[in-house]
């Protein structure tokens, strides 16, 4: 197994990689950006995605977007095979695009909206922390990305503020100061804060009603 930085050279994979990624939000129900292979292979053209290969075959796939002037970086899109999945290959990919993204993007604060446990495991071990979207880039253009998922209508009827998604964030800045942890984000984590988001959520909608 290869795991690597893209280039034009892997455009050929575009395609697949869209497939599974739509194929993977449809079998877990969840919402998720829509992605086209001609956005794919912008970000391969540019240096800025991971894939791995099993020889000659697709098995897996990372890219970054880039926000507010470089300040901000998100890593998107991670995506497995099927036939790869539970080996351990979506924790691979995630750590080389973000040590790709540090060493490209140095001083950026790196971070990701997700539903899943397992990418929020992956995050908090590589130093992310929960965050309010208030804390997210601004940049206008992440947030149209959100357009196509269908929990658009959560995002903007609570005014940008959450969603079923939760935000985490690398801070190089705050991160160099702190003790490295030993702990991971384990389902407790998870449940919790997946409780107050909900319950924020209802509030604001009851608070609307009335």
């Amino acid at each position: 197994m290869k795991i690597l930085i893209a280039n034009k050279s892997h455009a050929n994979f575009a395609e697949i990689i869209c497939e599974t990624i739509a194929e993977s939000a449809k079998v877990r129900g969840t919402g998720i950006a829509r992605r086209t292979p001609e956005y794919v292979i912008t970000k391969m053209e540019n240096g800025n995605a991971i894939i791995a290969l099993d020889g000659d075959k697709f098995a897996g796939f990372c890219y970054i977007e880039v926000w507010g002037h470089d300040k901000f970086v998100a890593n998107s899109g991670l995506i497995v095979s099927p036939e790869y999945r539970n080996q351990g290959l979506a924790k691979d990919i995630k750590k080389a695009i973000f040590e790709h993204s540090k060493n490209k993007f140095p001083g950026a604060k790196i971070f990701g909206i997700t539903t899943g446990l397992a990418v929020m495991k992956i995050n908090y071990e590589l130093g992310y922390q929960p965050v309010p979207f208030s804390e997210l880039t601004n940049d206008e253009s992440f947030w149209k990305g959100c357009q196509t998922c269908k929990n658009y209508d959560i995002l903007t009827r609570t005014e940008r503020k959450m969603c079923l998604c939760t935000g985490m964030m690398y801070d190089p800045n705050k991160t160099k100061s702190e003790k490295p942890r030993h702990e991971t984000f384990n389902e407790k984590t998870y449940r919790r804060l997946k409780n107050i988001k909900q319950t924020l959520f209802y509030k604001k909608e009851k608070d609307k009603k009335e």
